[in-house]
């Protein structure tokens, strides 16, 4: 492991303890093998003037909520020196009281709650204090032998103390060996806490961040010496493996209660870890570390041949584990976070993309670090009572409870067709906003930049060819686990002319991207669909099924097969619960097919002004994108839970349609 020191990167940063301490916080961070996803905290004495003038002492530590990689001033939280010592003091302190009065003792209420570990850091007789979960020291210290060779390893330069629970107890226990162990006169460069992490301290930033850099890099040379050979990675032929993946994100989410996006990761140290031969075993034995298990439980679910079995037999063993440990607290969801799936990978899942991408970086870490702790002495966690008191622990709870709330379809899978501009890209929009992974397939060569733009994935696609809409299928599933909203939308309107003048050719393009892709589409999708989580498919249809106008037969036509396409897929995808259904638009007329002078020429035709043209339904109202954008995400929520084969108009009332 080598310093990323720079000094003139360092210089930016400010040349004050504060700025150096971001500086040197963030270089631990940016190292995944140090830190991941909020883990690790720092801290810095300094010496400021109050409000009133006067001089007082305060630990600089990292706030709450705050990840090392990024962050800033603001997220360190000011607590006065006087009060964390004299809370060290203290015989016994419970947690909620100590949060309580770290909160009290900070001269500025509005930044962030401290660390946990806040009182430790001020105990600590140095400016600077760097603690890190690096993964060699987790191998090194979870090796059935951990202690000792921890201890060879290091020698009298580092203290090794046993795990105990972290916050006020960890630092009792670090705060009676001080009162035995001069740290500086010792020439004491660190402490190791067993099963836990690395802890290292100097009077300047550079030095304590690079006396961090020099112990781990001391436990990868000592490890990478010890260490047997690794099984060879191998990926298993599986031509069914997205088929797959789709019922095994269907397991987890009804066991976890809420759709989950499933990523799967066929890295080097993902298919390593699935070939020990002892995977059921090691795979089952902890974290590690136990910040990990507030995200990851305790332990993955390791699949065999039935993937239903060993989901089922997970969430049976957790109710287990969580009966035998349980002293009053109530039972989180008994599905698994990460799981794996010897030939194949690793598949994480999460709420969110975002939530799935932080576990399946700590299932990434986890599996290179457990697979080098087996092969270095055989990989020994905390116990099961121990990581039970860090997931229940109400500190750590009360992170959860923080979240925000649930949206209507987070965890969802969307695909959107025709979705470059109008109706489409509103339907897109109001399913993002409301919590769905959406991806949308549009012929537009600028269709990934559009929905980049609400924070989607566009491909560009011609809905007319199979073999891209099944590339552009499998990708979403490879991507997110599977699809669970299927809006197909796309379509052209066009140019009026009577049946004896129009052009064959426009009647066949016409039909064949209004009716035909649909039909294609849904042949691909459909055995995708019946392994969704709520799934609903939407069709976009027309008021012209049921009123046409006179110039629109090819248009006309095919809107009218495609709702009995609708109805038909209603018919036989019920019994797999999906719901299917369409709607109706009329009049939207913020879309680019309908131009200033294109509404002008038209609203001329009937003797009206544009306003009056626009609003020219039963209510006087004008139905923009939007309005049908919030139709079908609704429709695809479960207001419409028990509502398939159903034609919603939205159109403020047609007297023809009514």
């Amino acid at each position: 492991m080598q310093s990323l020191w720079n000094n003139e990167e360092a210089a930016t940063f400010g040349t004050d303890a504060l700025g150096q301490r971001v500086y040197t916080s963030r270089l631990l961070g940016r190292n995944p093998e140090l830190v991941l996803h909020g883990g690790g905290n720092t801290s810095v004495k300094v010496t400021e003037k109050d409000y009133f003038g006067d001089s007082v002492d305060i630990c600089y530590v990292k706030g709450s909520g705050w990840d090392l990689a990024t962050i800033e001033r603001a997220g360190f939280a000011p607590v006065r020196m006087e009060a964390l010592l004299k809370m060290a003091k203290l015989p016994t302190m419970t947690d909620e009281d100590m949060v309580l009065q770290q909160r009290a003792a900070m001269t500025n209420p509005n930044a962030p709650a401290a660390s946990i570990e806040a009182i430790l850091h001020a105990i600590l007789p140095f400016k600077f204090v760097d603690h890190s979960h690096a993964n060699a020291i987790s191998a090194l210290t979870c090796a059935k032998d951990g202690e000792a060779r921890t201890k060879e390893l290091f020698g009298s330069k580092v203290l090794v103390l046993p795990y105990v629970m972290p916050g006020f107890v960890l630092a009792k226990q670090v705060f009676e060996v001080l009162q035995k162990t001069d740290l500086r006169k010792e020439g004491i460069e660190g402490i190791v806490l067993m099963k836990h992490g690395l802890f290292t301290f100097a009077d300047d930033a550079k030095a304590s961040y690079e006396k961090h850099i020099e112990l781990v890099t001391k436990g990868e040379e000592y490890l990478a010496k010890k260490a047997s050979k690794a099984p060879e990675a191998f990926a298993a032929a599986n031509d069914n493996q997205l088929m797959e993946l789709a019922k095994l994100r269907q397991l987890v989410s009804k066991t976890r209660g809420f759709p989950q996006i499933a990523r799967l990761s066929t890295s080097e140290a993902a298919l390593s870890y699935g070939a020990l031969p002892n995977i059921a075993d090691c795979g089952a034995r902890g974290p590690l570390t136990p910040d990990h298990s507030i995200r990851t439980k305790r332990i993955p679910v390791v699949l065999g041949d039935d993937h239903a079995a060993s989901v089922q037999k997970f969430a049976d063993d957790y109710a287990a584990y969580f009966t035998k440990h349980a002293s009053g607290q109530t039972m989180l969801d008994a599905a698994p976070r990460f799981a794996v799936w010897p030939g194949n990978g690793i598949v994480s899942f999460g709420d969110t993309l975002k939530d799935a991408k932080i576990v399946a970086d700590i299932a990434e870490s986890t599996a290179a670090t457990v697979a080098l702790g087996e092969r270095t002495g055989g990989w020994a966690p905390l116990s099961e009572k121990d990581i039970f008191d860090i997931e229940y622990w109400d500190l750590e709870q009360a992170k959860l409870r923080k979240g925000p709330a649930r949206k209507v379809h987070q965890g969802k899978v969307a695909l959107v067709t025709g979705c470059a501009a109008g109706i489409g890209f509103a339907i897109a929009e109001s399913l993002a906003e409301q919590g769905a992974q959406v991806v949308g397939l549009d012929i537009d060569k600028e269709i990934p930049d559009i929905m980049a733009k609400i924070g989607a994935i566009g491909i560009v696609v011609n809905l007319t060819e199979d073999q891209p809409v099944q590339d552009a299928i499998d990708f979403t599933v490879r991507e997110f686990g599977g699809i669970d909203i299927v809006v197909s939308n796309a379509g052209i309107f066009p140019k009026n002319d009577p049946l004896d003048v129009m052009a064959q050719t426009d009647w066949d393009r016409t039909l064949m991207i209004n009716l035909t892709s649909h039909q294609k589409l849904m042949n691909k999708v459909i055995p995708y669909v019946k392994h969704s989580v709520d799934g609903s498919i939407i069709f976009v249809g027309s008021r012209n099924f049921k009123a046409p106008g006179p110039g629109a037969s090819a248009y006309s036509c095919s809107k009218a097969a495609l709702t009995q396409l609708c109805r038909v897929a209603a018919l036989e995808l019920a019994p797999w619960k999906i719901r299917v259904n369409i709607v109706h638009p009329d009049a939207v007329f913020d879309t680019k097919l309908w131009t200033p002078e294109a509404l002008a020429k038209s609203a001329a035709r009937y003797n009206m002004t544009v306003e009056e043209y626009k609003t020219k339904n039963l209510m006087k109202v004008e139905i923009r994108s939007k309005d049908i954008g919030n139709m079908v995400a609704a429709m695809a929520s479960p207001l419409f839970a028990k509502v398939t084969g159903a034609q919603i108009p939205v159109d403020g009332g047609n007297d023809r349609v009514i």
